[in-house]
C-alpha cells in the first residue's frame, strides 16, 4: 500500500471546461471533509466538485466517491479507479469542473475527471504506507530525552507532553514499533 507525503495539483482545459485536481493525504473521513470544504470555499463558482477517497479504518479500507451531479459513474468513479489502481491508502482526490458550455459526453467526462486526477497523483510525492498507532507512556523526567530519541529513530511523532509527578507523553508510532517502545519505557529503569 502507498500513501501521499506531499500533495499534488493539476489543471487542464478540455473543450472549454476547466478541470482542477488536488490529491492529498487524509487520515480519516473528517480530514477528507475538511479538504473538500476548503476546495469548495475557494471555488464557490465551480460547476462540480467530484471526489474519491480511500481511508483505512479499524474495519478495513473504506472507499467512497461522489459524481457531484455529473452523470452516474462519470466523475467520482474514474477518480476512485485511479486510487484503487495505485493501491493508495488514506488519500483523497478532489476535482473541480468549471463548465465551459460544451457537453463532453459520458466518455469525455470519464476521461477528463480520471485524467486530471491522474495528473494530480503524478504531481504528488508518494511513499509506502506505514500504519501508525497512538500510545501514551508515563515516564520519569530523567528518561524523557531517551524517549524522544527512540521516537525520532522509529519515525514517530510526539503529540503532547504533560508534566506532573511523571511525564505523560502521547506519541504516534509505526505499529510495528509500538510493542518494543512500550516495553522499553514501561519497565522499571
Amino acid at each position: 500500500m502507498i500513501t501521499i507525503t506531499q500533495s499534488g495539483f493539476a489543471e487542464q482545459t478540455i473543450n472549454k471546461s476547466r478541470f482542477l485536481a488536488w490529491a492529498a493525504q487524509c487520515e480519516d473521513e473528517r480530514a477528507v471533509g475538511a479538504m473538500l470544504r476548503a476546495i469548495a470555499s475557494k471555488h464557490a463558482t465551480a460547476s462540480h466538485l467530484a471526489y474519491a477517497f480511500r481511508v483505512k479504518t479499524p474495519d478495513g479500507v473504506v472507499p467512497r466517491f461522489s459524481d457531484a451531479g455529473e452523470p452516474s459513474g462519470t466523475a467520482g468513479k474514474p477518480i476512485l479507479q485511479m486510487l484503487d489502481g495505485r493501491h493508495l491508502i488514506n488519500v483523497c482526490v478532489g476535482v473541480i469542473r468549471y463548465y465551459g458550455g460544451v457537453n463532453l459526453g459520458t466518455g469525455g467526462l470519464v476521461k477528463a475527471y480520471g485524467g486530471t486526477a491522474k495528473m494530480a497523483l503524478e504531481a504528488a510525492v508518494l511513499a509506502p504506507f506505514v500504519e501508525m498507532q497512538r500510545i501514551e507512556i508515563n515516564i520519569d523526567y530523567k528518561r524523557v530525552d531517551e524517549l524522544m530519541r527512540v521516537v525520532e529513530k522509529a519515525q514517530g511523532t510526539v503529540l503532547d507532553k504533560q508534566f506532573g509527578e511523571q511525564v505523560k507523553v502521547q506519541i504516534v508510532l509505526p505499529t510495528h514499533a509500538v510493542e518494543a517502545v512500550a516495553n522499553r519505557f514501561t519497565q522499571p529503569y
